[in-house]
């Protein structure tokens, strides 16, 4: 069976960065893609990780006070 992957959508550019930098400072597996075709978002790079970490994905965003517009499935 393959990876599911989630994605994490933002704004700005410099929103997607941050994130990233926070969440990998907590040790979760993310990288910067462009957003997939079939998902909209105001900014032309999103945060892919590995499904079964979104909980924690976005427990660390909230509690680090990273805004992001949307996390979606893929």
């Amino acid at each position: 069976m393959s990876a599911q992957y989630g994605v994490v959508l933002f704004d700005s550019t410099q929103r997607a960065i941050q994130a990233e930098r926070v969440l990998k400072a907590a040790g979760l597996p993310v990288k910067l893609i462009p957003v997939p075709r079939q998902v909209s978002s105001d900014c032309g790079v999103c945060l892919r990780f590995l499904w079964e970490d979104h909980a924690r994905v976005e427990e660390v965003l909230r509690t680090h006070k990273v805004a992001f517009a949307a996390i979606r499935q893929i």
